[in-house]
């Protein structure tokens, strides 16, 4: 699908979509809440949340779904031996180690774009935990056959901490006391959500400045009621519109959350940006633009969004943690390099780090990659474009943020399809 995004006038406020990274936890603990009833307002149906229902419910839970909400019955007594997790890296990661507490042989599996990224990292950790695990030469599909028993393992965080995640999610239904070790930690925040929802759930873990962290085996899960936060990461594509193209609210975020996208208004007041903060989210409003620099390391999820603030900031900017962004629905790194290229941008992949300078963008034709945050990014860069912006590949936002374009017209966005 196409979309052509015209200059604007951004204005408005919008409601944040539901954090899809916190209805995949959330599913996966209320799978293994065993005969608990655990009721989710506001959930997330984008596609990844979706697919995570379609896991937990193939791994056993009973699952209810309504626009206004979702209700699990807990078990983990798999109906299927083929789980199929779309191009969710998060349900792929996480539902493997949970899966690996079955005696049965499961094999993970996904669409194309996710079967390229990396999982060797699970491999090693099941088997020391008692399963039985392969993929195919470090790559899904995933073939995970329990039960995890538990005990001790060491964890090669430096691709990602999604797997961890998972076994934190796993571990304290295991027979056994577990010991984890973990090296070179990605993206911390994003534990402290999993950390954040287990203490909410009943579960306890304690952990040394994550790197090292005990878990008492027998443990149960709660059920009951939750409601998901507004997602910052979708939230930060809404407020560089702000920034580049007028002013926009944001409603719907928690500012003392555990998401490691609400850095987002910091790097946005680097820029120059006019930003008012308030009890459930933020004011953006366009003003001077300036060059900025922004380590993105525990949070690359921003550096789509960041790299089309700096293009129309002045002077060159340089995004650090450009590294992480290789084995996401694209090699967003060297994505955003071709395709704001072509509106006119001047981003350079420099080892860990885009550098990227500032100036006039135009109108022109570009490509999604098939990657929700590209096409969330070339319409925030195309909103103060000099001409409009034909995105092949639109639809990709359904991933995460199914009415992105929706969202976009409603604060004056001029979009054809």
């Amino acid at each position: 699908m196409k979309k052509s995004v015209h200059p604007s006038r951004i204005e408005g406020t919008l409601v944040a979509p539901p954090s899809k990274s916190q209805m995949l936890r959330i599913t996966a603990a209320a799978l293994l809440a065993e005969g608990q009833r655990t009721r989710i307002l506001n959930p997330s149906l984008c596609d990844d949340g979706v697919a995570g229902l379609l896991v937990a419910e193939g791994l056993g839970a009973s699952v209810s779904i309504s626009p206004d909400e979702v209700v699990i019955v807990g078990g983990l007594r798999p109906r299927t031996g083929l789980l199929d997790c779309a191009e969710s890296g998060l349900c792929l990661r996480m539902f493997a180690a949970v899966a690996a507490l079955r005696p049965e042989e499961i094999e993970i599996t996904g669409r194309p774009s996710l079967l390229r990224r990396p999982a060797a990292m699970i491999e090693g950790p099941l088997r020391a935990l008692g399963a039985v695990c392969r993929t195919r030469e470090g790559f899904p599909p995933i073939f995970v056959r329990g039960p995890l028993r538990g005990g001790a393992a060491v964890v090669d965080g430096t691709v990602s901490s999604q797997f961890l995640s998972g076994l934190l999610l796993a571990l304290p239904v295991a027979a056994r006391d577990s010991r984890i070790e973990v090296g070179n930690l990605a993206s911390k925040p994003y534990i402290e959500m999993t950390l954040r929802l287990l203490g909410e759930r009943g579960i306890r873990i304690e952990h040394q400045d994550y790197t090292i962290f005990r878990i008492p085996s027998g443990q149960s899960y709660a059920g009951g009621d939750c409601r998901l936060e507004g997602d910052w990461s979708a939230a930060a594509a809404l407020f560089v519109l702000g920034a580049v193209a007028g002013k926009i609210r944001v409603r719907g975020l928690d500012p003392d959350s555990a998401q490691a996208d609400r850095r987002i208004l910091e790097a946005l007041e680097s820029a120059g940006a006019r930003v008012l903060r308030n009890f459930d989210g933020a004011t953006v409003e366009k003003d001077d633009l300036k060059a900025f620099a922004f380590d993105a390391t525990d949070a690359p999820d921003l550096i789509p969004s960041l790299a089309a603030l700096a293009c129309h900031a002045r002077g060159t900017s340089v995004l650090r943690g450009a590294g992480r962004l290789r084995h996401k629905e694209s090699d967003r790194a060297a994505a955003l390099a071709q395709e704001l290229g072509k509106l006119g941008g001047r981003v350079v992949v420099e080892d860990d780090a885009l550098e990227i300078t500032g100036g006039p963008m135009n109108g022109g034709i570009v490509e999604s990659h098939g990657d929700h945050r590209i096409v969330m990014a070339l319409a925030a860069a195309a909103a103060a474009a000099r001409g409009a912006v034909t995105i092949d590949g639109a639809e990709n936002t359904a991933k995460s943020y199914p009415r992105f374009f929706e969202d976009l017209a409603a604060a004056g966005g001029r979009i054809d399809a």
